[in-house]
Formats: structure tokens, C-alpha cells, sequence
């Protein structure tokens, strides 16, 4: 785990206060909301537990004036149409989503890296919404949930980012947020659009997928090799599952040893694509790199050739992105 948090560190690292795009300005309404207020149920954690508990967060109207902390959250409010309502988004990097690039770019990119309790507040947000791993009261974080409810700011922790979570997560955030800011329609559009997409994933998996284990390897250096056994990911496990892969780590804490790695002998590896990044390795230099080190060549998905390499957005972006890492993944493990 190490190794993979000084990866993250590092991305935090860049450009943290330098703005990108002009602020956007909500258009505020001037018509009373009616169906307010909502109580929606949430989550909170202990000050850097791992363990999410259930808090309801109440709205008199809907949020105007919204602070999303990563990207791919980012882009789920916009399929709902709330645009105007988005102040500020972090964490911009990753692979994005075509379909919204265009409303993304006209955004208020705050940075690059994760963003401080500060930079999110300096956007004055009346929520604070996106990955729960980032609500921490680090200088990577945006504050814990109940400092920032302390503060009169209501927080809205995306649930496909919690200790539990599967895809069936990203329907639940979709049905809350389309609850809070009242746009049911657009939110069900959505779903069923997603929907679709998972059932002809699934059924193509099905038909041409056979159950075979995998090992995350994730690093940043190609050269180098850093074993993270993802046990606590229960999001990106199930989608793993999705396309009929088993963590052969998976019940290993932080990161496994060589030894490990080469006795568990997983069928597949899956490794970073970091070429959305600045600098970073692109995807077949990645793989590349795994199949010419010699410390794994007796593993028999290096001498299968089973290496694949997933955008960390579609690993680790905990939204509904991650289902197009997983069509393409089927398509390179299983073909048309």
C-alpha cells in the first residue's frame, strides 16, 4: 500500500491551488422549491476510519452552489443536467467521458490533484459532494463530513465509494441525487441507459467468459513493481466480478509480497494505464514492462500473455465510468 500511496501523493501534488476554466456561476431560482425539504441518507466515518455509517443529510431546497471533488462525480452531475449548478471540481485527471467532454470543459477546474479542506471551501459550496475517501481533514483531503456539516455546508458521500459498495451502488447515488436536486427524469433516463449497458456486458461475459483469478500490479514507474492485494476495494472487486475476475489477493491487507504473488499464480494481471496523465506511461508500456520482468516470468498470465491495463479512473474513479473500463477490458479478454 505503500507504493500506491505515494502514487497518489504524488498526483496530489499537482497544481493543487492553480485554477483551470473561469467559475462558473449558478443560475440561482427565483421560484419557491416545492417537495423540500429532502432528507437524504448518507454516510460518515471517524476521522480517518475505514468504516462507513449511515447519516442523514437534510436540504431545505435544492444545493446551488456544488463542489465536486473529482472528476468522474463531476460527471455524473452533468448526465443529470446540473451544469449551473457545479462551482468547482478537483481531481481533474483520468480518462473522461466523451459524452460530457464538452460541458466538463466549461467547468471550474480547481486542480489537478486532490483538493484541500481550503481550495474546496474557497469556492464558498453549499455541498460538498463526490469520493468519500477524500472527505478527510488531511492536506489532500476536503474535510471530514461532520467538520464540514459543522459548518453549515451540507456533504453528500457518494456511496460507490464506501466499504460496501458494488455497481448496484451507482443506481442508488443516481436515485438520492436526482431526489435532491428533483430531476427524477433525468435520473431515470440514466439508469436505464446504464442498465442496458451492464445487462450486454454481462450477457456477452456469459456467453464467452470462462472464471479466472487476477492480481493487480500498481505502479507508476514501469520499471518498478508495486503488488496491491485491492481487498478493501469493494467497488472495483465487484466490477472485476463483472467480467468473471476473482482477486487472488483479496483477502490480503495493503500490499502482498513477491512471493505471494508468484504462489497465488493468478491467471490474469491488470495494470495502470497512466496515459491520461502528465508524463505518465502509456498502456502498452506498461504491459510491456510486466511481461519482460523477469522476477514474474514464471507466472502463468505473463507467459499466457493475460496483462491487461485499465485507466485508474475506470479502477478507482467509484462511478458509473467504470463500466466502460469493463466493456473494454471483455473486449481484450474475451474478443467480440
Amino acid at each position: 500500500m505503500k507504493k500506491w500511496a505515494t502514487v497518489l501523493i504524488t498526483i496530489t501534488a499537482l497544481a493543487l491551488f492553480t485554477g483551470c476554466g473561469s467559475k462558473s456561476e449558478p443560475t440561482k431560482s427565483t421560484e419557491k422549491e416545492e417537495g423540500y425539504p429532502v432528507t437524504i441518507q448518507n454516510f460518515t466515518k471517524a476521522e480517518g476510519g475505514t468504516e462507513w455509517r449511515v447519516k442523514e443529510q437534510v436540504f431545505e431546497k435544492a444545493p446551488e452552489r456544488v463542489l465536486a471533488n473529482t472528476q468522474p462525480a463531476a460527471e455524473l452531475l452533468l448526465h443529470l443536467g446540473l451544469q449551473d449548478r457545479i462551482v468547482g471540481v478537483g481531481a481533474v485527471f483520468g480518462m473522461s467521458d466523451e459524452e460530457v467532454s464538452q460541458e466538463f470543459s466549461k467547468l471550474n477546474h480547481l486542480s489537478d490533484g486532490y483538493l484541500s479542506k481550503e481550495a474546496a471551501l474557497s469556492v464558498d459550496p453549499d455541498l460538498i459532494y463526490g469520493r468519500g475517501g477524500l472527505f478527510e481533514n488531511e492536506e489532500w483531503g476536503n474535510g471530514t463530513v461532520d467538520s464540514i456539516n459543522e459548518m453549515g455546508i451540507a456533504t453528500f458521500v457518494q456511496e460507490t465509494s464506501t466499504d460496501k459498495a458494488t455497481f448496484e451502488s451507482v443506481y442508488h447515488d443516481i436515485d438520492h441525487l436526482s431526489e435532491l436536486f428533483d430531476v427524477q427524469s433525468a435520473g431515470e433516463n440514466f439508469k436505464e441507459e446504464l442498465k442496458g449497458r451492464e445487462s450486454a456486458l454481462k450477457k456477452q461475459v456469459t456467453e464467452v467468459g470462462k472464471e479466472q483469478t487476477f492480481a493487480l500490479l500498481f505502479m507508476s514507474d514501469p520499471s518498478d513493481l508495486s503488488i496491491y492485494s485491492a481487498s478493501g476495494e469493494s467497488f472495483f472487486n465487484s466490477m472485476m466480478k463483472m467480467v468473471k475476475l476473482d482477486n487472488a489477493l483479496g483477502d490480503i491487507q495493503g500490499d502482498a509480497s513477491l512471493e505471494t504473488l508468484i504462489q497465488r499464480d493468478p491467471d490474469v494481471l491488470i495494470v495502470p494505464d497512466w496515459s491520461t496523465y502528465k508524463e505518465g506511461a502509456k498502456k502498452d508500456e506498461m504491459v510491456q514492462a510486466v511481461l519482460s520482468n523477469e522476477k514474474i516470468s514464471s507466472l502463468k498470465a505473463v507467459k499466457n500473455k493475460q496483462v491487461y491495463s485499465v485507466d485508474y479512473n475506470y479502477m478507482f474513479g467509484y462511478g458509473y465510468q467504470s463500466l466502460t473500463g469493463m466493456e473494454q477490458l471483455a473486449e481484450e479478454l474475451y474478443g467480440k
